[in-house]
């Protein structure tokens, strides 16, 4: 992977941006992270994904789920980046009468483990491409946080932008004087007024709502994700941004160690995402932590369906639960946001704790 990434350096003058770099080191075809054969998710991954931890959150996301193909012209779902196809098998199970479920999935490894998973599944099928058109529910678990971000710099008044070079036998920082001009405005309106910043700014993961919400006639999206409302994300002593590498469930700071075994990721501006799915005229129903909208949507009451309290699956799950609802775990920094299509799509998941006026 460190050979690929250098062959584009040198192709691009000796610098690529990291938002490049991030893209090859993830994506690249049968390299990348999410394209290459080593197995991501669970115990011997390097992270787990709610719908891995415990059924109990796509039973959950169940009831949502439901609501939006009630409210919609068609009882189809699409999921984006399905993982190991646990979230699709749990909501396949308990929400009914879905026609479609489509996935679409860039890993050819991941596309695998999900149909063997599925195969029970007959309205389960795999998509090259987004539709061009969309009805029913469009699913996002841990998706946003993978679109590679541009990492912006203020320093001394001066704007650059934070990128790769390789030098020294090695992959190393560099920068250069931000030249987009598009760029640098969203930095601008985004950045604290004062003294020297870094942070993320990812216009691809906001056009990429942008284009699902144009393409959605009727129903809703739900983003389910770690991120901030914009007050927070670019809060003043939030300095160095929210970059994280994930390898063997340990995570680090060093977006080189290991390029291509190693996860990367950036937390969600929320406001962001927010803003442009009303520039594609979507509405946002409902936002807050994944807590509250799981308390909301009954997931304590499937807890206590398992049965016996003393039981080992109960307490099992119990521990599942508890760290999906505790502030300390992905209580409070995951967040749900639900953008609808049309104002007859109503979530009341969100009564418990919505944020949404924080946006």
């Amino acid at each position: 992977m460190v050979d690929a990434v250098r062959a584009e350096i040198a192709a691009c003058g000796g610098w690529i941006a990291f938002a490049r770099y991030m893209q090859i080191v993830l994506y690249a075809p049968g390299a990348g992270y999410y394209t290459a054969g080593a197995r991501k998710f669970g115990p011997v991954g390097d992270f787990v994904t709610a719908p891995e931890m415990t059924p109990l959150f796509a039973q959950a996301l169940a009831a949502p789920i439901t609501a939006i193909l009630d409210g919609a012209d068609a009882r189809d779902v699409l999921e984006l980046g399905a993982g190991s196809g646990a979230l699709a098998d749990g909501l396949l199970a308990h929400v009914t009468g879905i026609a479609h479920y489509r996935i679409l999935d860039l890993s050819a490894d991941l596309q695998e483990r999900q149909r063997a998973r599925l195969t029970a599944h007959t309205s389960a099928n795999w998509l090259d491409a987004l539709p061009a058109t969309i009805d029913g529910a469009v699913v996002m678990n841990e998706v946003l946080d993978a679109v590679p971000p541009h990492l912006v710099v203020r320093r001394a008044g001066d704007w650059y932008e934070r990128g790769v070079a390789f030098a020294d036998g090695r992959l190393q920082w560099a920068e250069r004087p931000l030249a987009d001009t598009g760029l640098r405005a969203l930095a601008e309106s985004r950045f604290p007024a004062d003294g020297d910043y870094e942070s993320e700014i990812n216009p691809a993961a906001e056009a990429l709502v942008e284009t699902l919400g144009r393409r959605l006639r009727s129903g809703a999206i739900v983003l389910i994700d770690y991120g901030f409302p914009a007050a927070e994300y670019y809060h003043p002593q939030r300095t160095g941004g929210t970059l994280m590498g994930h390898y063997r469930h340990r995570a680090h700071a060093d977006p080189f160690l290991w390029p291509g075994l190693s996860d990367l990721t950036a937390h969600v501006d929320f406001t962001a995402i927010a803003l442009a799915a009303e520039r594609a005229g979507l509405a946002v129903a409902g936002y807050g932590p994944l807590a509250g909208f799981l308390v909301g949507a009954g997931i304590l009451d499937r807890l206590q369906a398992v049965g016996d309290p003393a039981s080992a699956a109960y307490v099992r799950e119990a521990a599942a639960v508890q760290r999906l609802l505790s502030p300390a775990e992905m209580g409070e920094l995951f967040k749900v946001m639900v953008l609808a299509k049309s104002d007859s799509i109503v979530c009341p998941y969100f009564e418990a704790a919505d944020r949404t006026h924080r946006l």
